[in-house]
């Protein structure tokens, strides 16, 4: 845990002045930090006793997990924390002390995340999250779960307005049904993911794996497969339909294992309202629970797939300050894994009360554009068909029938470009095949910037950025594209005049 700023050791001098009652973490707390510490090693591990070659000298390593076991003794007995009158006071150290004071007004986030072995032992792993960096001010591994709830419970009541200090009543706004869970698993990509990031992780940790293993295994299969079949004496149509339904077999089960990670990470999905904070909960053996202000949200993301739009369902995802992108979906990142959109539209108009996101003015770019989203895709085309030519001769042509979908895909995408503004809001929409609509309060937004390329110079055209804080890196961005001139220095000049008029939001 870092050392203690200056300006919070001023903000929170009163809580410090006072008595403050230590309290220690739940007894079986080091054996959490254990485990935190030991998952990356588990599965090196494991292969390293299952997969060896008999040398067990490399098990001399072990010694660290002893290291490590002391180690997470010591933090459980060097830990404490205290409640004082206006914020939180966190002590760690024998040797190395530190005294780090969080006032409970900054504190913005909390998330009480609870996994399997917590739920058998009652406790939960809770975390305060402020709006100023990635790391937490404090994480506490672990407490009883009645002392994370009631510790969640106070930093609502005492740091937010004092005028809902009072009000307890918790609004369900959405919940999600075991039904509605299955088909997130089916329109999301989790099982796919997952399957790659586990042959990844293989590749990096089994000898040779990219050498021998994946070839032996791919003969083996082959000659199963083919001895299984020759009995059958198909014919050319025979294997062709063969080789489709074992591709429909693989989709099948990917899907199969989307739908099974999705109940395990968003069974009894919960999203409530307590006052100003927003509170969602979820999962099926690990738990996840986070509340944020709403005044935290900066952006909103609305998307649909293909498969979205056939089961008439969207997603609605936020921006907030102060959460980790990157932190395994603790933060509060969706309020909709996926709804209806009337749902989802329902949700918008009671969270941004002033925006009438359904009376929006849309403007659409030229359809004239479509020829810029065409435009990349030759350069690629070309460099398949010059790369497979080596191969199979002028079969490579065949490459060439992408290019009428690309241009009929890139006429799609242009005619539902567009942005819209209004005197609280800014919006833009792009997508055909995956369609997002991503919009944010003209409050929270803090960068404005034109930029042009060389084509734009020679087209007459810009680009105009709209940046916010807690901008994901993967998210889609907040930009229109392929404005003309004018219009985008015209718009430009818009947002700057109402943003120099009102104070920077948070």
């Amino acid at each position: 845990m870092s050392a203690p700023a200056h300006d919070d050791a001023r903000a929170g001098a009163g809580a410090a002045a006072e008595p403050v009652a230590d309290r220690r973490l739940h007894p079986m707390s080091w054996l959490f930090v254990l485990v935190q510490h030991l998952r990356q090693y588990i599965v090196p591990l494991l292969i390293l006793i299952f997969l060896g070659r008999g040398d067990r000298n490399e098990l001399y390593s072990l010694i660290g997990v002893g290291v490590l076991v002391l180690f997470s003794l010591w933090r459980y007995f060097t830990y404490r924390y205290g409640v004082g009158a206006n914020g939180l006071v966190v002590r760690s150290g024998l040797l190395n002390r530190s005294l780090r004071v969080i006032p409970f007004v900054r504190i913005q986030n909390v998330g009480v995340h609870q996994t399997v072995l917590h739920r058998l032992f009652g406790v939960a792993e809770v975390r305060l999250e402020s709006a100023g960096g990635k790391e937490p001010e404090a994480q506490m591994r672990v407490l009883k779960l009645a002392d994370a709830l009631a510790l969640e419970t106070l930093v609502r009541r005492r740091g937010g307005d004092p005028a809902q200090a009072a009000e307890e009543r918790a609004d369900s706004l959405l919940r999600l049904s075991p039904a509605e869970v299955l088909r997130l698993g089916l329109v999301s990509n989790g099982g796919l993911i997952l399957v790659g990031a586990g042959l990844a992780a293989i590749m990096q940790s089994v000898p040779d794996f990219n050498g021998r293993v994946p070839e032996r295994m791919l003969r083996v299969g082959v000659r199963w497969l083919f001895g299984r079949v020759e009995g059958y004496h198909l014919d050319a149509a025979g294997y062709a339909l063969l080789a489709v339904a074992g591709i429909v077999f693989v989709a099948a089960a990917l899907k199969g294992l989307s739908m099974t990670l999705a109940l395990l990470r968003y069974y009894g999905f919960e999203l409530s309202e307590q006052g100003r904070r927003l509170t969602a909960e979820r999962g099926l053996l690990a738990r996840w629970r986070t509340t944020v202000p709403r005044r935290r949200i900066q952006a909103w993301t609305l998307e649909e797939g293909v498969l979205h739009r056939l089961l008439r369902r969207r997603r609605l995802a936020v921006d907030t300050v102060g959460g980790d992108e990157h932190e395994d979906g603790r933060a509060l990142k969706e309020l909709a894994p996926i709804a209806a959109p009337a749902v989802c539209d329902g949700l918008i108009a009671h969270l941004l009360p002033h925006a009438r996101w359904d009376a929006l003015p849309w403007q659409a770019l030229p359809k004239a554009v479509w020829w810029r989203l065409f435009l990349p895709d030759l350069p690629w085309t070309a460099l398949a068909v010059f790369i497979a030519y080596w191969q199979v001769g002028e079969w490579s042509l065949l490459a060439l029938l992408w290019l009428p979908w690309s241009a009929f895909k890139a006429q799609r995408r242009a005619r539902r470009m567009g942005y819209a503004m209004d005197a609280e809001l800014i919006a833009v929409r792009e997508g055909w095949w995956r369609r997002y609509w991503r919009f944010a309060e003209l409050d929270k937004l803090q960068v404005l910037q034109i930029t042009r390329s060389p084509l734009d110079r020679r087209c007459g055209t810009a680009t105009l950025w709209l940046d916010t804080a807690g901008a994901g890196a993967l998210g889609p961005p907040l930009r229109i594209r392929f404005l003309p001139l004018d219009e985008a220095q015209r718009l430009y000049e818009r947002l700057a005049a109402s943003l120099a008029k009102r104070p920077l939001r948070w």
